[in-house]
């Protein structure tokens, strides 16, 4: 029997919550905006998802709140687009969606992140996220 399609999960403050699967579908198919909430040297030394717009959450160094997040997120994401957002882990994009929200954009928080959860050594990449579903990214 084939798996069941993945669903958007209830979230308090935000559109919901989103497995990275339906995320690049709806991106894929242009009914979302793929907005990747990591700061640029996560992006640079950890790697990006091509064709992604970037509106950091916190900065580099000393993760310090964005200032320039609204701006950035009400300039990327075009009325009646949906925005999804990534993050390293799904964190800071469950913040992210929620602050989104409140600009008055429908955004959902994408499950797993780009890196997944840390496995029992401590590592990232091992455990879900973007990058071990065989979703596109890219590395520097």
């Amino acid at each position: 029997m084939p798996a069941p399609p993945p669903t958007v999960q209830p979230a308090e403050g935000y559109a919901g919550d989103v497995p990275p699967q339906l995320a690049y579908e709806w991106w894929r198919s242009g009914d979302a905006v793929l907005v990747d909430v990591r700061s640029d040297a996560e992006r640079e030394w950890v790697g990006y998802v091509p064709g992604a717009v970037s509106a950091p959450w916190k900065q580099w160094p000393g993760m310090a709140p964005n200032p320039g997040f609204d701006e950035a997120v009400r300039s990327q994401v075009p009325p009646g687009k949906k925005a999804v957002m990534l993050c390293r882990s799904g964190v800071r994009s469950i913040a992210a969606a929620r602050r989104a929200t409140e600009l008055g954009i429908e955004a959902y928080n994408i499950l797993e992140g780009f890196e997944g959860d840390a496995d029992a050594e401590g590592h990232r990449g091992r455990k879900g996220g973007w990058r071990l579903r065989g979703l596109p990214w890219r590395q520097n």
